[in-house]
């Protein structure tokens, strides 16, 4: 008589997984900080980090892909440098969109796998682990779509740190990239004007000043967004926001 097969319990193994990809985010975490404070990461600084990628276009295209996804995996490395550095390098503000969307929809995709892989035990790690996560209980009871475009627009929680967030919330993939896509295009695109402004800076300076006033008014009218989103969520789910 045939002995019946076995089923393998692979519970053990998932929860070795999870555990070793916890240790490995907690790891790139402490990687990005040392990288932001070795390299000095910051905007004031795009014409010293842009000098240290060299080659032709599409190679540098290349380098500034994978590091935008490294940096998914480090969680606070900060993506409005790395569009604007891109602007700064490539011959063209159209090349320099293409790779910056490539690099977006990559980058977005990682972190949430990462959460979605780990589970939703995740969520209470990072509300301890960083204070902004915690506002994502204003957004409770909100259509996915609209919620994760919201937060990515208003930038209340650095970006991968949301994608890793909405991973771990078990929200829909679909969902997740469209309302991510519609919330990032605004950040790319002043951005990488941003970026593509500073090649003149020496001969014009004021081209700086068109994308500062306008990413101040972008910082406006995202906060009014999302105070008004808040409140209106408050109103349509009191309960769920005891």
């Amino acid at each position: 008589m045939p002995v019946p097969e076995q089923k393998k319990d692979y519970g053990k193994l998932v929860k070795v997984l999870q555990i070793a990809t916890g240790v490995f985010m907690v790891v790139m975490v402490a990687l990005g900080i040392y990288l932001i404070q070795k390299y000095d990461i910051k905007m004031s600084n795009i014409q010293n980090l842009a000098a240290m990628l060299t080659g032709g276009a599409l190679t540098v295209g290349l380098i500034i892909i994978g590091i935008s996804i490294v940096k998914s995996f480090c969680l606070i490395f900060p993506p409005m440098v790395v569009l604007a550095v891109c602007a700064y390098v490539m011959p063209n503000v159209g090349s320099a969109l293409i790779v910056n969307f490539i690099s977006i929809v990559l980058s977005l995709s990682i972190p949430y796998f990462l959460g979605k892989f780990t589970g939703a035990g995740m969520v209470d790690t990072l509300k301890k682990r960083f204070k902004s996560v915690k506002k994502i209980d204003d957004f409770a009871g909100t259509n996915e779509m609209k919620m994760t475009a919201v937060i990515k627009f208003s930038g209340i929680m650095p970006g991968d740190l949301s994608s890793l967030l909405f991973g771990a919330l078990g929200i829909s993939y679909k969902n997740y990239m469209i309302g991510s896509i519609i919330g990032n295009t605004p950040l790319i695109l002043v951005y990488t004007f941003f970026g593509y402004a500073l090649k003149s800076v020496d001969k014009h300076p004021w081209v700086v000043s068109i994308p500062i006033v306008v990413i101040i008014l972008f910082l406006v009218i995202s906060g009014i967004i999302t105070k008004k989103m808040i409140s209106d969520n408050k109103k349509n789910h009191p309960s769920e926001q005891e």
